[in-house]
């Protein structure tokens, strides 16, 4: 059995089928030479039967009727000395010549039948030689004579003699005969022996050969199937062991190698799945303790736009009452520090008034409508004409601007920084001039790029990215007034409409700010497909 496995181990599936077709073809073709030499055998044997002894025996008969009717010849002229009598004679004559010239054709290969055949034509022609034809030469035509009992008592031994002879020789020749059937039939006998024989071995060969298949190849297929299907079925600790044929041994192999990798990223996975949930459940929290800091949010939000004001309010009026009623009691210094507490009080008031505008950005202000850009940017033109005309400031403007989907008073903020910004850093030895572009975006044809290039004072490259953090400032607040929130606010408010900003440092004649934000169509179709997940 280990020497099948090892043999089982060398031979792939296809070589097994070689094999098998190989000894099946085996077995054909020695059945097929062996039952063709039996079939020429018993042909054989056939053949020397039906050609050879049987018309040599036929011809046996002949030669004695041949040799009777020499007889009956010389005895008729004997009895009527007429020569007419002498027919049957000669006839037989031939007869017996053609008979025994076939005869010795036919079996000249069998020495004991052929003595026999002489025995007969010797004794033939001592017949002749002795009786027949001093009887016929002693006899006068048309003188008819008695033959004398001893010379017809000598003829008539002398035939008899011929008549054993040829007796003999039929009956050898009809044990010649029986001998060939008896050999046909053994030959018959024992081709169909040897065909069964060899249907059996062929049947039994078929057998071993599928009971070999079965072993060698079907059994480790069943088996490679039952341990495939066990892992499919969920057993993935199940070891594939692999069996049979080389190749169904590597197909195995492979098979749990793939095994062995499904397992590891399943052990992944679910260590990917515990992770993930765990990180569900960080952001469940951190979900709730937004909401919490969004709730503390819009009450800080309600504080500093109520609470937080009022004193701030209070603190500016009475400063000034103050300043009003003793301002001829106070001093310079004192007058000073009441200017410096007003102010305060209104730099206060900014700085919480944009931070709550900071913060309401895509919280408050949600709107999703047709925003005409155009329209917003002439209201933030408004909102800057005393700045722009006090600068002398030149705003160029497209024609015409596109129509976007956002919130009308966003976008209108957003111009207004932008411009306001390049207004105020001006430099001082010339007046602004502030040019606003519009065109497709190279990188998205769905969205529009514009900018805003002023001539002002410019921002180094290394602060990019500064300058878009909330509270940071690049110049003091002596020189250029503000709280530091404007460029955030711009960000956060261009990021809301699914654009982006950043300050192109390629540009160095002064400032240029520049911007994204989708087109009314795309804006469209990005709101739908939230929509319709938002559904799902």
């Amino acid at each position: 059995m280990t020497g099948e496995r090892w043999a089982g181990r060398r031979l792939t599936v296809q070589g097994w089928i070689r094999l098998v077709l190989a000894l099946m073809a085996l077995v054909v073709v020695v059945g097929a030479g062996v039952g063709a030499g039996l079939l020429q055998r018993t042909t054989s044997v056939t053949d020397h039967l039906l050609l050879d002894v049987e018309p040599a025996q036929t011809e046996a008969y002949r030669l004695q009727s041949a040799l009777v009717n020499q007889e009956t010849g010389v005895r008729g002229y004997a009895i009527a000395a007429d020569r007419q009598f002498l027919a049957p004679y000669t006839q037989g004559r031939e007869d017996e010549e053609h008979a025994v010239a076939r005869m010795r054709a036919l079996i000249g290969d069998r020495p004991e039948l052929l003595g026999e055949l002489e025995t007969v034509e010797k004794r033939a022609d001592d017949w002749r030689r002795t009786y027949a034809e001093p009887l016929m030469d002693g006899i006068t035509t048309g003188e008819p004579r008695t033959t004398d009992a001893a010379t017809a008592e000598r003829g008539k031994k002398s035939f008899d003699r011929i008549r054993g002879a040829s007796a003999r020789q039929i009956a050898g020749l009809a044990a010649a005969v029986d001998e060939g059937r008896d050999q046909l039939d053994s030959a018959r006998a024992f081709r169909d022996a040897v065909l069964i024989g060899m249907v059996v071995a062929f049947l039994l060969t078929g057998v071993v050969l599928t009971i070999l298949i079965r072993l060698l190849v079907t059994r480790p297929l069943d088996d490679l199937r039952i341990a495939t299907r066990r892992v499919a079925q969920g057993d993935f600790d199940h070891v594939i062991t692999g069996g049979g044929p080389v190749d169904l041994t590597a197909v195995a192999r492979d098979v749990e190698n793939m095994r062995q990798r499904i397992v590891a990223e399943l052990d992944s996975s679910r260590e990917q799945r515990e992770a993930l949930a765990r990180q569900a459940a960080d952001l469940d929290a951190q979900a709730v303790e937004l909401r919490r800091s969004n709730a503390e949010l819009e009450q800080f939000a309600y504080v500093a736009s109520h609470d937080l004001q009022e004193p701030l309010r209070k603190v500016a009026s009475f400063c000034q009452l103050l300043e009003k009623r003793y301002g001829d009691q106070l001093d310079d210094r004192a007058r000073q520090y009441i200017d410096f507490a007003v102010d305060g009080a209104k730099r206060m008031q900014i700085l919480i008034n944009d931070l709550l505008t900071f913060s309401r950005v895509g919280r408050v202000n949600d709107a999703r409508l047709p925003v005409d850009l155009d329209q917003a940017l002439g209201k933030a033109l408004a909102n800057l004409d005393s700045a722009v005309t006090d600068s002398g400031a030149r705003i160029d403007r497209p024609d015409e601007l596109p129509r976007v989907v956002g919130d009308p008073t966003l976008v209108t903020m957003l111009w207004q920084n932008l411009v306001g910004n390049a207004v105020k850093f001006r430099r001082p030895d010339r007046p602004p001039h502030v040019r606003i572009t519009c065109e497709r975006d190279p990188e998205d044809t769905g969205s529009w790029r514009l900018c805003v290039t002023d001539n002002g004072i410019g921002i180094p490259g290394e602060f990019e990215e500064k300058v878009f953090v909330i509270f940071q400032r690049l110049h003091s607040r002596d020189a250029y007034g503000g709280t530091g929130i404007g460029l955030a606010l711009c960000k956060k408010i261009v990021e809301y409409h699914g654009g982006r900003i950043w300050l192109d440092t390629a540009y160095t004649d002064g400032t240029r700010f520049c911007f994204t934000v989708p087109s009314a169509d795309a804006a469209d179709a990005l709101h739908d497909s939230t929509e319709d997940k938002a559904l799902i």
